[in-house]
């Protein structure tokens, strides 16, 4: 299945944001380093063998805390 092009600008930003976190949490756990996620209203700091890994669904959970 082919993806879906963006038409909106703010669309293609988002896209694009969201692309980055996704590499910037990824590579903070390959790297062995902590992130901080905003979780119930309360900043909690993951190790990185909590993180999960990019593939599993679960990693989009950190980006949609909204």
């Amino acid at each position: 299945m082919a993806k879906k092009n963006p038409d909106k600008l703010s669309d293609q930003i988002d896209a694009g944001v969201k692309t980055a976190i996704s590499k910037a949490i990824e590579r903070h756990r390959r790297l062995g380093e902590s992130i901080s996620i905003l979780k119930d209203g309360k900043v909690v700091t993951l190790n990185a063998d909590q993180i999960p890994p990019l593939d599993e669904p679960k990693n989009n959970d950190l980006l949609d805390n909204t």
